[in-house]
């Protein structure tokens, strides 16, 4: 935010009962309401310093186009929220309802890797800067680093991206589980839900429940 003071000319109507008047050869200026006014038939009124609001240059006298509407921090933590409430319904359908024909059909759309790759890619570009990719190739043989990759992560909107990535993958990878389980008529609902938020966790716990359940499949 910016202060400018704001200059008009108006006519000697514009007076108040305290209009500055010159007696003896000695002007005097008197001040009302936050304006000064001087001699003369044609007076100039000086406003209080504007609030100018960023995004506006007096200078140039136009007005650019800026997104002051909402801080870096809220748009980073609606789209953390916004992000997970896109995601939520379909893993609560593949726990709660695997074998609906409304699972099944939602299971097949990929609107939601559409949605949230999108906002993945806004997020992406409001928290790129040339710094990026020295931080995700910080050494010399221009690999990532760990140093590295925890500065890139301090931005909020860096992590706020990084977790619609996770989103998408673990979704992603629920429902790779999902179907691979109604295939091979294996249970799901507890890989599908480690999935979530440990999604390696979620495809190890998926793969030893089909071992483990390979042998009562053959004694019946």
């Amino acid at each position: 935010m910016s202060t400018a003071p704001s200059v008009f000319l108006v006519s000697s109507e514009f007076r108040t009962s305290r209009t500055p008047t010159i007696r003896g050869g000695r002007l005097r200026t008197i001040r009302s309401n936050g304006f000064s006014f001087l001699n003369g038939n044609l007076r100039i009124m000086l406003l209080r310093p504007m609030v100018i609001r960023a995004g506006f240059n007096p200078r140039r006298n136009s007005f650019r186009p800026s997104a002051s509407w909402m801080s870096t921090s809220q748009i980073a933590s609606q789209a953390f929220t916004w992000g997970t409430v896109v995601v939520l319904p379909f893993y609560t359908l593949m726990v709660l309802a695997p074998n609906t024909k409304l699972t099944k059909r939602m299971m097949e759309s990929s609107a939601p890797y559409v949605l949230l790759g999108i906002l993945y890619a806004y997020l992406l570009y409001l928290s790129w800067t040339p710094e990026t990719l020295r931080c995700m190739f910080a050494s010399k043989y221009w690999l990532p680093e760990l140093s590295g990759i925890a500065k890139m992560f301090s931005n909020e909107m860096t992590m706020a991206s990084a977790w619609i990535h996770l989103l998408a993958v673990d979704l992603f990878a629920a429902r790779q589980v999902f179907h691979d389980g109604l295939k091979n008529n294996v249970e799901t609902r507890h890989s599908v839900s480690l999935c979530l938020l440990f999604c390696p966790i979620g495809i190890v716990t998926h793969a030893v429940t089909k071992v483990l359940t390979k042998p009562v499949k053959h004694q019946h």
